[in-house]
């Protein structure tokens, strides 16, 4: 007996609520049902539902079974339905979060432009700052920024992102500006509160001091943590208390390139800027991703990895 169908009947079985039920769905006699189902417990040589004449219920066995078969059949269906005369098509719901500053500026703005390509997929966005557990929680794809800890999630690197100082002309003018990053302590910072982010500190790459005095070329990444009378949990306020010249801030270079470009800000300390970390795509540890997600991953690489994206020229009007 085919073992996919038995699989289907044992599916169907279980949503349907009954053999008889599953037997209509499937214009079948309720006998043909109740050997397959018979066959597949055999075979398993496990026992998967308890069966009386009211109703039936699941062993543990056969939740646990049920879980698997459920989504075989979810992934051969997007298989098929993903393959069509005009090319490949991808339908179903895309659950996804991002960083509520990153979101804001680099995946709410291609959510609707993937939905346009892709008309049959439903998407729901989650902007927060709030580390979450996708796999508990349901989640798709998130979107990360900074390297990442050991993590049995999957982790694919869609972009560099650099860190850099930034001040405001004004506060320069009044304020002058630190040499190295030891000065930045006789400097008001603007401090980002959050225990989810830059909890070791603003890095840098400072000279190694341990190496040999001939090797002067010879770094490394040093944090430092600067002082302030202002911090704040949510970036965007930092980055317009920035502008507004009340102190030094350590902002992405995606959040404050369009400010450096237009003169608003002044980068800081760049030749201690320290080497580029990362911008993730994070997905539950599966065997097989949905179509829906790979043509999202593949959608964002193609973006993100355009060489206009992150580097603009933008004239001063």
């Amino acid at each position: 007996m085919d073992k996919l169908k038995q699989i289907e009947t044992f599916v169907a079985v279980v949503a349907k609520g009954s053999l008889v039920a599953a037997a209509k769905a499937e214009d079948l006699a309720p006998a043909v049902v109740g050997r397959r189902l018979d066959a597949l417990e055999e075979r398993l040589g496990v026992k998967l539902l308890l069966r009386t004449t009211r109703k039936i219920s699941l062993t543990h066995e056969g939740s646990a079974f049920l879980e698997d078969c459920q989504r075989i059949l979810t992934d051969l269906n997007n298989a098929e339905a993903s393959v069509s005369a005009g090319g490949i098509k991808a339908a179903g719901h895309l659950r996804i979060t991002a960083p509520a500053g990153f979101g804001r500026r680099h995946v709410a703005p291609l959510v609707p432009l993937f939905h346009q390509r892709h008309t049959e997929v439903s998407i729901s966005l989650n902007l927060s700052d709030r580390i979450i557990d996708i796999t508990s929680e349901a989640y798709d794809c998130a979107i990360r920024v900074g390297d990442m800890p050991d993590s049995s999630l999957i982790q694919i690197r869609l972009a560099n992102n650099r860190r850099v100082c930034v001040a405001s002309p004004s506060f320069i003018a009044q304020f002058g500006q630190p040499k190295s990053p030891a000065d930045l302590v006789d400097f008001p910072c603007l401090i980002l509160s959050s225990d989810a982010s830059q909890t070791k500190g603003w890095s840098f790459k400072v000279p190694d001091t341990k190496t040999s005095a001939i090797d002067i070329s010879t770094t490394k990444v040093e944090f430092i943590k600067p002082t302030g009378a202002l911090d704040c949990s949510d970036g965007q306020v930092l980055h317009d208390w920035c502008l507004q010249g009340f102190g030094i801030a350590w902002r992405s270079s995606w959040e404050v390139e369009q400010d450096i470009a237009d003169g608003l800000l002044q980068p800081l300390l760049e030749d201690f800027s320290a080497p580029p970390n990362g911008i993730y795509a994070v997905l539950p540890q599966k065997q097989h991703l949905t179509l829906r997600v790979r043509l999202w991953l593949d959608f964002l690489k193609e973006h993100y990895s355009h060489p206009n994206y992150w580097h603009k020229v933008h004239t001063k009007k």
